[in-house]
């Protein structure tokens, strides 16, 4: 599967609304932004329990799902990417957020 954008998808970005487009982008890089921040407080936080309790919470259907999500998370990143460069070549520039 090739990591370069197809001739469709150039074509897609043409036909994007590009304030919506920029909009999308910018939510997307908020919820990146605040998944990174909760990931390092749950890693902090971590540090601070001890063994036992460390053990009760890893055994939660919350953590499994906070797994997942991290799992999931790590695999959107690729389509993220994507969509970034997309949005890079449809602005003309690097910085496809700044005229907000």
């Amino acid at each position: 599967m090739s990591e370069q954008p197809t001739v469709s998808d150039a074509s897609t970005a043409r036909d994007l609304d590009q304030p919506q487009a920029r909009l999308a982008y910018s939510i997307i890089q908020t919820l990146l932004e605040h998944t990174r921040v909760t990931s390092d407080l749950v890693a902090l936080m971590a540090q601070v329990l001890d063994e036992d309790t460390t053990k009760a919470l890893t055994a939660t259907p919350q953590w499994a799902a906070y797994l997942d999500s991290r799992r999931a998370m790590k695999q959107a990143q690729t389509h993220i990417e994507k969509f970034a460069q997309v949005m890079t070549e449809f602005s003309g520039n690097d910085e496809v957020a700044s005229d907000e």
